[in-house]
């Protein structure tokens, strides 16, 4: 069963299980998908409310955009747990014989290596996820501003979770070029989203100011 289809309550026991896998990454994917869906709600409560007119179009290309974002979300919940697992597998691998030594190894390099880019990939969404989180922040129903406010909030905590990933999985991989570009990315993109989620928290504490 895909981790999706598990009601709230089993995903965390299974979470919280001695099982390895589900752990961060999905954890990670779990709250980017999250984000998103918020970001979606606030939208549809903003399409269609008169004082928003100016912003429909923006809110309807942004359902269109974030949907398939979420569902993607979605899958790589089960793509990273299943990242893990053949790492796993990998180091499981008998190596007794130079042969099979050959074989473990190119197996663990391929598996860290996927590991690695897995989570790499829900960090490269989230930069378009930050943009989305500021934009209904921005335009959307004032009244929905805690829930914009949180969806900021997710992708902060969603980015870091799956940079750490990212980055623990490269310590598996023999080839430096290739670490050393996955980190290049990982800190450019955090970046970007910090810049972004910084300045949507900005308009929400804004926003929140008692009068």
């Amino acid at each position: 069963m895909k981790l999706a289809d598990l009601t709230v309550s089993d995903f965390i026991r299974e979470l919280a299980s001695v099982s390895p896998a589900p752990g961060g990454g999905s954890v990670a994917a779990l709250c980017a998908g999250l984000s998103a869906a918020l970001c979606i709600m606030v939208a549809r409560l903003t399409r269609g409310k008169e004082k928003y007119r100016a912003h429909w179009d923006a809110m309807e290309s942004l359902i269109q955009e974030a949907d398939p974002l979420t569902e993607r979300f979605v899958a790589l919940m089960d793509a990273d747990a299943k990242a893990y697992n053949q790492v796993v597998a990998a180091m499981r691998l008998p190596a007794e014989t130079e042969e099979e030594k050959t074989v473990r190894k190119t197996a663990i390099e391929q598996a860290n290596r996927k590991a690695a880019e897995v989570p790499l990939e829900t960090l490269i969404h989230m930069l378009t996820l930050a943009d989305h989180v500021n934009e209904v922040v921005e335009k959307g129903n004032v009244n929905c501003i805690t829930d914009a406010g949180t969806a900021a909030q997710l992708v902060r905590t969603a980015a870091y979770a799956a940079a750490y990933n990212v980055r623990i999985n490269l310590g598996g991989t023999a080839d430096p070029v290739f670490a050393e570009n996955c980190r290049a990315k990982v800190s450019l993109i955090l970046s970007g989203i910090h810049a972004t989620i910084d300045a949507a928290e900005k308009k929400v504490d804004s926003a929140l100011v008692v009068p």
